[in-house]
């Protein structure tokens, strides 16, 4: 098959169609450099001059999201280079009420598209590139820690109130992604746990407040992708969302990717154990893991990458295993053909 580029890889993917090799992308944080545009802009730049992924997922800080709202965050060297916070913004029910509109041209979102701006014209449209955006509930949860889950069931209103002033700025500040050069967004939730909630409160909580991000780039993104942080996912309810791509835990959490492959009709991004076999495995078991996700995909409307964020010690070579894997494993379908 005659080689493809990213986009005719990508969405030939996505609409189960042959591809010359399955697509790869993996992305990492840069833990402190990501608070200064020009250092996040170098890092970005580099990352995908060096391995060529698919796709750029755009990283900046994971708590961008809460800083103009006055939380304080800090890098206490987390393995995945994640920056904590370590001062909520809201510590009392009362203090929902604060929460009020942004100018997501300032301040710590106005940094964050500054600097995609500028990954995007370098990058020049070859690739493409989404931004990070955390789903209204996960700003919440992030402003206020464990607070959320006491208040959204004593407190509902107050939450509620919150969460709409969240979800206008989430909405403003991903549609000046797309102005930026972004081709769309990798929404992230981190709350759609039936370990942290039932269906019927991220129903209220969080589905609603998503779809309205999701529906307020109709029309202007190109591709989004969907990512379901942690265990014992709500994935049926996720896999109705209006999204190109669904990414999440599946080295560590159900459902598999095959059983995925079943439920969502769009592109799985995974499998890709980032802090087992991709961080110490040999290049043998990395390729082994390579092969076992496309047999359980059967080849098609996969796209390998990790379940969350590289560890930032992860070996260069295994991820080079890991792209040589990719190109291997579809010559050798093609050869069994």
């Amino acid at each position: 098959m005659q080689t493809m580029n990213h986009w005719q890889r990508i969405e030939a993917a996505i609409q189960g169609l042959a591809t010359d090799r399955t697509p790869v992308a993996m992305w990492r944080h840069f833990p402190d450099e990501d608070r200064y545009v020009p250092r996040l802009v170098n890092h970005s730049i580099e990352w995908q001059q060096r391995w060529d992924f698919d796709l750029v997922k755009f990283m900046p800080s994971g708590t961008y999201g809460v800083e103009d709202w006055g939380a304080v965050s800090a890098y206490r060297g987390a393995p995945n280079g994640a920056r904590e916070v370590v001062q909520p913004a809201v510590r009392t029910t009362d203090d929902w009420a604060r929460i009020q509109a942004l100018d997501v041209r300032e301040g710590s979102y106005g940094r964050q598209n500054e600097a995609l701006g500028a990954v995007a014209k370098a990058l020049g449209g070859h690739v493409p590139l989404l931004q990070t955006v955390f789903s209204p509930l996960t700003t919440a949860r992030k402003l206020s820690t464990d607070r959320l889950y006491s208040d959204l069931r004593r407190h509902p209103e107050a939450v509620e109130a919150a969460l709409e002033v969240i979800t206008e700025t989430t909405i403003e500040f991903a549609l000046q992604a797309i102005e930026r050069g972004a081709h769309g967004v990798f929404l992230a939730t981190q709350q759609a746990s039936y370990r942290l909630l039932t269906a019927a409160e991220y129903e209220r909580f969080g589905r609603r407040y998503d779809l309205r991000v999701l529906e307020a780039l109709r029309g202007k993104a190109r591709l989004n992708m969907l990512h379901a942080h942690g265990d014992e996912i709500m994935f049926e309810m996720l896999t109705q969302y209006p999204v190109e791509m669904l990414n999440w835990h599946d080295r560590l959490t159900e459902p598999s990717l095959a059983e995925a492959h079943r439920l969502f009709p769009g592109l799985l991004v995974g499998g890709l154990a980032e802090h087992g076999l991709l961080l110490s495995g040999s290049e043998r078991e990395i390729q082994a893991q390579v092969h076992d996700a496309q047999r359980q995909t059967g080849g098609t409307r996969l796209m390998l990458g990790p379940g969350c964020v590289l560890p930032i010690t992860t070996p260069a070579p295994n991820i080079q295993a890991v792209i040589d894997a990719a190109a291997c494993a579809r010559h050798e379908q093609a050869l069994a053909l």
